[in-house]
C-alpha cells in the first residue's frame, strides 16, 4: 500500500481570547511518476483567498524579561538552553547547551570555554547512561564600534555529536561537566527512522517567523500538544534586531530608531528564546534556516554571529563548508536547507554544493525531496513581493530539474500555498511552494494582495540589499504581460490566507 502524508496548517488569528482551530489538511501520496510524487496538490487549484478578519489582533507583544519562562533558573555552570538537532542519518544527533552567564555592558569580560568540559551521558535506559561522547565549546562576542552602545558576550557554547545510534530508538541523556558536578536533568529523544521509502517520522512541525511573543507561547504549546518528531524553523528566530543595546524595542526598528549609527540588537533576547523552548527543543530535535532577523550586523562587519554559534548544523558531515546551507535525511525525505542571505549564484560554493546534493539523493531511499529557505519565490502579499526574484532566477531551474517536490519557505507574515509551478507557469512536474511565515513574531501580518487595487509595489522598492541584485522586471508572458502584479489572485496561488501559525507534514503508510 502506497505511503501518504498530510500537511495540516494550523492557522491562529489571536483575538483578545486565543482560539486554535487547524483550518484545513492536505493529502500527498507517495508513488513516483516520470516528474514527482503524485498528490492531491497536483490542482490546478481555482485560487481562493481567506480575507483577513480585521476584528483580530494583527500585531504580538513581545515576552517581557520578567517572564519566568525567560529567566535564567540554574546555577554556576548548571546547563541550560540545552536543544537537540540532527546531523545527516538517523545514527547521529547533536546536543547543545549553554553554561555560564552572559555579559552585556561598556566593559565586559568573555568567559574562557576551556573552564568548562563539554561532555553527554547517553543510553538506552535513563538508569544506564553507558556511552559518553565530547565535544567543542565557544563564546561568541556582539560589538558595536560606537560610543553608548552596549556590547554583549555569550555564555559558553557547547555542541556535541553522539554517534553509533541505532533507528527509531529512545535514548537517554544528560550533558555538563561531569567534573564541576554540574550535569543537566536526564532528557530523551527518539532517533528518525532509517532512510527508507517506508520509514518516516510521525509528524514534522514547520514554522517560521516564530520570535518570541505571547502568540509564539500559543503557537509553541499548541505545537508541543501534536507531539512532533521535528521541528522545521525556516528563519527569523528571535527577533533580537528589534532592539537597541539598552533592551528598548519597537515593532519597526526603523520607524522608530532611524537615527542609530548601526542597526543595534538585544542579545539577551536569544537567551531567553532557548530558555522558553528548552522544553521542546531539549526531546524534540529542531533544524533552523537563517532569516534576514538574523544577519545582526556588527563591529568589522561580522553578520549571523550569534546565529552561526548557536546552533549545531550537519555542515561537515553534509559536505557542506557553511551554517547557510546543509542537507538531512528523516526518514524517507531529503531536506534541503539553504540560504538566501550569501551568495546562491551560478558560480558560488553554495550552488556547487546543492548540486553535488541533488545529484547524490537517490530517490528510491528518499522518495520525498524537501528544500526550505527564507524568503519565498512564489508569494502574492504586497509586503516582501518578489524580493528573492534574483535567488529564484539562480536557483530554479536546478531545483526543478532534479524534481524537487515541496518548498518552504517563511519571510511573509502569513500563510499561502501555490498550486505545482515553475518560472509563474502552472506546470505539473514543478514544486509547490508553502510560504508558513508567521509562528508569532511581533511584526505586523501581512493583509493586502499585489492583485489588489493600489497594492502592486514600484519594481524599484522591491530589492533586498542583502539579496543581490535588481531582477524582478515586468512579466513578459500570461496574463500580466507588461505588468509587474497581476490584476487578479494568480493562477499559481491556490490559496492565501493572514494568520499566524504552524504546519504538521505527517506521513503515513
Amino acid at each position: 500500500m502506497p505511503s501518504r502524508s498530510f500537511f495540516r496548517l494550523f492557522g491562529f488569528n489571536y483575538p483578545m481570547m486565543t482560539s486554535l482551530l487547524p483550518h484545513f489538511i492536505l493529502l500527498l501520496f507517495v508513488p513516483f511518476t516520470n516528474c514527482h510524487i503524485p498528490t492531491t496538490l497536483e490542482g490546478p487549484f481555482v485560487p481562493v483567498t481567506v480575507p483577513f478578519d480585521t476584528s483580530l489582533r494583527g500585531v504580538a507583544v513581545d515576552l517581557p524579561d520578567t517572564d519566568p519562562r525567560v529567566r535564567r533558573q540554574v546555577r554556576g555552570f548548571e546547563p541550560e538552553q540545552i536543544s537537540l538537532s540532527l546531523s545527516t542519518t538517523f545514527d547521529s544527533v547533536w546536543i547543545t547547551w549553554i553554561t555560564g552567564e552572559y555579559q552585556i555592558g561598556y566593559n565586559i569580560k568573555p568567559l574562557d570555554p576551556k573552564i568548562v568540559s563539554s561532555v553527554v551521558q547517553f543510553g538506552t535506559s535513563r538508569f544506564e547512561l553507558v556511552n559518553e561522547a565530547k565535544g567543542q565549546s565557544l563564546i561568541y562576542n556582539q560589538l558595536y564600534p560606537f560610543e553608548g552602545l552596549q556590547n554583549y558576550t555569550s555564555g559558553i557554547i557547547h555542541h556535541v555529536r553522539l554517534t553509533g545510534l541505532e533507528p527509531s530508538t529512545l535514548y537517554y541523556y544528560q550533558c555538563g561537566d561531569p567534573s564541576l558536578h554540574a550535569m543537566s536533568d536526564i532528557y530523551y529523544f527518539r532517533t528518525m527512522p532509517i532512510s527508507d521509502p517506508q520509514s518516516y517520522p510521525g509528524r514534522i512541525a514547520i514554522v517560521g517567523d516564530l520570535g518570541l511573543t505571547y502568540n509564539t507561547t500559543t503557537t509553541i504549546s499548541h505545537m508541543t500538544s501534536n507531539e512532533p518528531d521535528l521541528v522545521l524553523l525556516i528563519g527569523d528566530v528571535t527577533y533580537a534586531n528589534l532592539y537597541l543595546t539598552n533592551g528598548t524595542g519597537s515593532n519597526c526598528y526603523s520607524c522608530s530608531f532611524p537615527q542609530t549609527p548601526i542597526h543595534e540588537t538585544y542579545q539577551p533576547r536569544w537567551d531567553y528564546w532557548g530558555r522558553f523552548m528548552q522544553n521542546l527543543v531539549s526531546r524534540v530535535p529542531i533544524m533552523v534556516v537563517e532569516g534576514n532577523h538574523e544577519i545582526e550586523k556588527q563591529a568589522r562587519d561580522k553578520t549571523f554571529v550569534a546565529y552561526s554559534s548557536r546552533f549545531a548544523f550537519p555542515s561537515e558531515e553534509s559536505g557542506s563548508s557553511s551554517t547557510f546551507y546543509y542537507s538531512f535525511n528523516a526518514g524517507g525525505v531529503h531536506f534541503i536547507m539553504l540560504g538566501a542571505y550569501i551568495n546562491y549564484g551560478k558560480t558560488a560554493e553554495q550552488y556547487k554544493w546543492l548540486e553535488r546534493d541533488l545529484a547524490n539523493v537517490d530517490k528510491t531511499i528518499t522518495p520525498w525531496l524537501i528544500a526550505t529557505w527564507h524568503p519565498p519565490w512564489y508569494s502574492t502579499y504586497e509586503a516582501h513581493y518578489r524580493e528573492a526574484e534574483c535567488m529564484r532566477v539562480e536557483v530554479e531551474e536546478l531545483l526543478y530539474s532534479y524534481g524537487v517536490d515541496i518548498v518552504f519557505n517563511g519571510h511573509v507574515h502569513a500563510y499561502e500555498r501555490s498550486n505545482r509551478v515553475y518560472n509563474y507557469n502552472l506546470d505539473p512536474c514543478g514544486p509547490v511552494y508553502i510560504t508558513v511565515g508567521d509562528g508569532g513574531n511581533r511584526e505586523k501580518m501581512a493583509i493586502n494582495f499585489t492583485d489588489e487595487p493600489g497594492h502592486c509595489p514600484d519594481p524599484s522598492t522591491t530589492p533586498d540589499p542583502y539579496m543581490g541584485g535588481f531582477c524582478a522586471t515586468n512579466f513578459t508572458f500570461g496574463p500580466a504581460a507588461s505588468k509587474f502584479c497581476w490584476d487578479r489572485q494568480p493562477d499559481y496561488s491556490a490559496f492565501r490566507e493572514s494568520s499566524f501559525g504552524y504546519g504538521i507534514l505527517e506521513v503515513k503508510k
